[in-house]
């Protein structure tokens, strides 16, 4: 039992850090196990095709990341510091990344939003669940926020998917330029979008 999860789970992780290096579209199952280092029928014993194992890498990757932003937006700060605190995580997880292999990453949703978006209607599906599921944790900050008099945002929906779409264009553009001083930015740009009333 521990040895076939063991395998699972080296899949899985080769599977991420190749995605996250190489994207999704070029990489094939014998390269997959290669890196695993897994005989190629354990794929298809864990896996039904590389579609089914790009899901369960972004069902891992956004469990991991959710429990993330449930600390940092959950926290006892006060709103708009919780907000902050999570573009700084960001961005030192931007630069921890790069200094490690010397790009920046980018996020990994955004990558295959970018990549799979018209090509597999099932990675698109839980792609847009997950982002959704972002915006709904930020909307619920922002509409803290605006109670307290911080924000003067009307619409605290449109707010959110606002700040979750700054964050991400603000990542891509570190990518981009393999440069996290792109994400320098972020806490202005949110600060405006949002009409915060403070210093």
């Amino acid at each position: 039992m521990g040895r076939t999860s063991d395998a699972k789970e080296k899949i899985l992780a080769a599977a991420h850090s190749l995605i996250e290096g190489c994207g999704y579209s070029a990489l094939g199952v014998a390269e997959i196990c290669k890196a695993a280092g897994v005989p190629k029928g354990s794929f298809y014993y864990f896996f039904e095709s590389k579609e089914s194992l790009a899901l369960a890498v972004v069902d891992e990757h956004w469990a991991a990341q959710k429990r993330d932003w449930a600390r940092v937006l959950g926290a006892r700060a006060e709103p708009l510091e919780r907000l902050r605190q999570l573009f700084e995580e960001t961005e030192a997880g931007q630069r921890a990344v790069q200094q490690g292999c010397g790009t920046v990453s980018g996020c990994l949703f955004g990558n295959l939003t970018l990549e799979l978006s018209n090509q597999t209607e099932t990675v698109r599906g839980r792609l847009q669940e997950i982002f959704d599921a972002q915006v709904d944790m930020v909307e619920s900050v922002v509409a803290e926020a605006r109670e307290r008099g911080d924000v003067t945002v009307a619409d605290t929906r449109e707010a959110a998917r606002a700040v979750v779409a700054q964050l991400e264009g603000q990542v891509m553009f570190a990518k981009l330029y393999n440069n996290t001083q792109r994400l320098i930015p972020l806490w202005q740009n949110c600060r405006a979008l949002l009409g915060a009333t403070g210093p």
